[in-house]
């Protein structure tokens, strides 16, 4: 990767160092590259499929603000093996996307240590004996005092988008992958982050499912993440971060999923861009009005929700649940992020609910004809802005995609420099 040395920690380097569970699941995964705003550099995001293309079902699973899709690979495998098209992402600042982005950012120079800048690069620029000519002849270096000077440099900054940001991620996701018309589930914060973006896409939208996803705020409370001395000891110390997991998160974590968990949130300045997007999160998102809104009324909707945790939480489902009066409400014996021991059973949930819908128009579409398909893709391949068939050196712009092609470029996002098949 260009500019590696710009950042925090070396990513080669930290991707040689994870454990064998999250290689494991970086190897089951793709990336996709997305633009926030044309002036701004492309972002990676990494996601993680099962079951097939074509299928009817299309879910997209979106996490919520600390989590990342390591925590929904047993639901992403459930509804694959369901039939169900299942892909579940890494926001950016989250998990295997990118964390940090490298920008371009002007800086004027000024004051005393700047016009001592300016006469030292001149002097390098001249030469030091047109240097000491002008101290001899005039007792001075001689330099254009009230001329502005703008310098360029490169900054690394965390990746903490906003609604609006994630909302045009989410869109180009999935035109990607072609998974529209959509059923979207969303967890935790996601529904927060998400809600505005929802109600102004209903065409790209068949459901929404609302996992554990409360106005109120995230499961894993972000003040920690913030607080200097705090910080440091829960993402440092592996049990310390394992016991907040039990407590606010799940409601038993093992060793290895709570390390897994603590090192994507760590590594690569992660810390950073999950506590800069919570800032973006809408405290007085009203659920009545945006359930009640034109683009969210009459979408089908189900909300799954612990009932294992505590009254108060199990209380709060039921009043999110009645906000939505269109959405069915369904319970399970997990906590707030998904665990190995109830991952098939909020699969199975998802499921039901989306296997209830009218089919997409996907399921009647007749196959291309393999000549047909052929005289499209030579068209296409003079066409270099979007190329859609396999063995092309880009990220996420096969719409048909499905296991076992190789990605060209894959390792390269940690400068590993080979082809991994997916």
């Amino acid at each position: 990767m260009i500019l590696t040395s710009l950042y925090p920690q070396d990513p080669k380097t930290w991707f040689l160092s994870l454990p064998l569970n999250l290689r494991q699941h970086y190897a089951k995964g793709r990336n996709i590259k997305v633009q926030t705003a044309p002036n701004q550099p492309q972002i990676e995001v990494f996601a993680i499929q099962e079951g097939p293309s074509k299928s009817s079902d299309q879910v997209l699973i979106v996490h919520g603000l600390g989590c990342s899709s390591f925590a929904f690979q047993k639901v992403v495998n459930f509804l694959g093996i369901r039939g169900v098209h299942a892909v579940a992402i890494d926001l950016p600042g989250s998990g295997f996307s990118d964390k940090t982005i490298v920008v371009e950012e002007e800086h004027v120079d000024d004051g005393v240590l700047g016009r001592l800048k300016d006469m030292y690069n001149e002097i390098q620029e001249k030469g030091i004996f047109w240097g000491f000519d002008q101290l001899v002849e005039q007792g001075y270096v001689n330099y254009e005092e009230n001329k502005i000077r703008v310098s360029k440099r490169n900054v690394v900054k965390a990746v903490d988008l906003g609604t609006e940001e994630i909302g045009k991620v989410l869109g180009q996701v999935i035109d990607t992958m072609g998974l529209s018309p959509v059923d979207l589930v969303l967890h935790d914060s996601a529904l927060g982050l998400t809600a505005n973006w929802v109600s102004e896409n209903r065409g790209l939208l068949r459901s929404v499912v609302v996992l554990d996803s409360a106005p109120s705020g995230t499961a894993l409370p972000l003040w920690v993440l913030e607080m200097p001395v705090l910080r440091d000891a829960v993402l440092g110390l592996g049990f310390a971060f394992r016991r907040l997991l039990g407590t606010c998160c799940s409601r038993s974590v093992g060793s290895l999923e709570a390390e897994g968990h603590r090192i994507l949130l760590k590594g690569r300045d992660g810390r950073r861009a999950v506590v800069g997007m919570g800032r973006s999160l809408n405290c007085s998102f009203d659920l009545n009005e945006w359930a009640a809104s034109d683009g969210v009324k009459g979408l089908p909707m189900q909300v799954i929700w612990s009932d294992a945790l505590s009254k108060e939480w199990t209380e709060e489902g039921r009043q999110v649940a009645d906000a939505i009066p269109q959405a069915k409400f369904v319970s399970h014996s997990g906590g707030r992020w998904p665990q190995e021991h109830n991952s098939e059973e909020i699969a199975e949930s998802i499921y039901q609910f989306v296997s209830s819908l009218p089919k997409n128009v996907k399921q009647t579409e007749e196959p291309v004809p393999e000549h047909v398909q052929k005289m499209f893709d030579e068209a296409k391949s003079g066409d270099h802005h979007h190329h859609h068939h396999h063995g092309h050196d880009s990220h996420g712009h096969e719409h048909d995609h499905g296991h076992g092609h190789a990605h060209a470029g894959y390792m390269d996002a940690y400068g590993l420099g080979q082809e991994w098949a997916m």
